[in-house]
């Protein structure tokens, strides 16, 4: 194996780690305790008071859109009784890890370009 590929395949194996371990860390908590995602929607709220960037609202309304869902999915309202594979997480998590990511980057952003 040369180099250059094996210098690819350490770079997607890292890559796949560290956008797997925030998932890993959401999916457990926000699945065990829905309440929990009142914590990235108040966090980016706060961002939008701050900025009054419109990508740290839609963030924080997301993420509260998240927590009824979540809710009735752990009160087995939303699913028909088999709730342990949740394919819907595979689409659900990067959405809202990316959103979330964009409203921070934006935020930090503006704030080295004009700092206050």
């Amino acid at each position: 194996m040369n180099v250059s590929k094996a210098g690819r395949l350490f770079l997607a194996f890292a890559g796949s780690l560290a956008i797997a371990v925030p998932l890993g860390i959401l999916a457990f908590f926000s699945i065990a305790q829905p309440w929990l995602a009142l914590i990235p929607a108040a966090f980016l709220a706060v961002l939008y008071w701050n900025s009054r960037k419109r990508v740290a609202l839609v963030a924080s309304c997301c993420w509260l859109c998240y927590l009824p869902y979540e809710w009735g999915m752990k009160l087995r309202i939303l699913c028909s009784g088999e709730c342990n594979i949740r394919v819907d997480l595979l689409l659900i998590y990067p959405c809202l890890l990316l959103v979330s990511l964009a409203a921070i980057l934006v935020f930090l952003s503006t704030r080295l370009i004009s700092p206050s």
